[in-house]
């Protein structure tokens, strides 16, 4: 009896401590989720200790899913994005991916390097979009889970060819996730090459704080860090200056409802806010972008990079011909996009940040999304 009884304590002792262990860790699961152009895909869970939760397909490295709580504690999804591989393989609006080699716009896909001049393809009107035709988005990378010290941690690696979508160079691409224990969303991407090319990485995810697509974001309130942006022309290339927000519908220094001025935009090509904005403060420092807070729930987020820019875009194409998860239609607006950058077209202009990566050095892109309620 009395040995019964001391196994029953040792177990006690030994299981809560393993519990507390594992929380400590938060965790990560995978899961086999079908295929892509023959190659097998995964899904990753990442929890930690708080019990939030995000998604990652190693499909295009992309954010299916974040759980958050609201100001009741209330957890929601709070991204854009399918419930299923297919649907992302079927061709979507770069739900919550990795955009690269090379996001956003280059002017009629043309740009020269070193003395030779490359020409991408055109797939977004006259101009190149997010990598091309299969950018690094419609890709399988490889994951590995790994278990850090601040929370569960998703480690992806992509090689891209000499040539791949015309882009010269061999590149190999690195992205971690990792879902902190202090309620952050970190990504780091990095990118080494053999050749001399053009990198600029982009997080995609449209985001959503009230946990309801079928309702708008318009009315959730933003701020960004941004005294200037860069105007564009009727094809949304930047046109190259650096102009002030102040005095027009792009100035979002102090906290301002995001459909408060939009109406002013609708006329022009972007339909919306789809503008590139310069971040306030030296370019590769971490510093504060944005704060995006949705008054209904109480969710905030507040985003820090190391890049000179961010785009700002309301998912004005959003047009209702996708259905996303659950089978919510997402109409105009049903999220936004912060994407932390390199300036759009910036190999085209001398006076941007220069998107050019050679041998012997390394591009670096960091990013935090840090959650709470008010």
């Amino acid at each position: 009896m009395q040995r019964t009884v001391r196994i029953v304590l040792l177990a006690l002792l030994i299981f809560p401590l393993a519990a507390c262990c594992t929380s400590i860790k938060g965790k990560i699961v995978t899961n086999d989720w079908g295929a892509a152009s023959n190659h097998p895909v995964q899904l990753y869970t990442l929890t930690n200790i708080h019990g939030l939760v995000a998604k990652i397909t190693s499909y295009g490295a992309t954010l299916t899913e974040l759980h958050l709580p609201d100001r009741h504690g209330q957890f929601a999804d709070v991204v854009l994005g399918f419930d299923n591989l297919a649907d992302y393989v079927k061709g979507h609006p770069y739900f919550g991916v990795i955009a690269g080699r090379c996001a956003n716009r280059i002017a009629k896909g043309q740009f020269e390097l070193d003395g030779k001049k490359y020409q991408l393809a055109v797939n977004n009107g006259v101009n190149h979009l997010h990598g091309g035709i299969v950018g690094f988005d419609k890709l399988v990378w490889s994951g590995e889970p790994m278990e850090t010290s601040d929370g569960p941690s998703l480690k992806l690696t992509l090689v891209s060819p000499d040539g791949d979508e015309h882009y010269p160079g061999k590149v190999t691409v690195t992205v971690i996730y990792t879902l902190t224990n202090d309620n952050e969303l970190k990504v780091e991407m990095s990118a080494v090459t053999d050749a001399p090319t053009i990198v600029n990485l982009a997080q995609h995810t449209y985001w959503n704080l009230g946990g309801d697509p079928s309702k708008n974001v318009l009315d959730d309130v933003l701020t960004l860090h941004a005294d200037k942006y860069t105007p564009t022309d009727d094809t949304q290339i930047p046109t190259g200056e650096l102009a002030p927000v102040a005095g027009t519908p792009f100035d979002f220094r102090k906290p301002k409802e995001i459909g408060r001025d939009i109406d002013a935009l609708r006329a022009g090509p972007g339909k919306g806010y789809d503008h590139n904005f310069v971040v306030d403060g030296p370019a590769h420092q971490m510093r504060p972008v944005a704060e995006v807070y949705d008054p209904a729930s109480g969710r905030v987020m507040q985003l820090s990079a190391d890049q000179p820019g961010v785009q700002l875009y309301t998912g004005n194409f959003l047009d209702g011909t996708v259905t996303g998860k659950h089978g919510v239609v997402y109409q105009q607006h049903a999220g936004l996009c912060l994407e932390t950058q390199t300036f759009p077209d910036a190999i085209n202009h001398p006076n941007f940040p220069s998107p050019i990566l050679r041998p012997g050095q390394t591009y670096e892109h960091h990013m935090t999304f840090r959650f709470s309620t008010r």
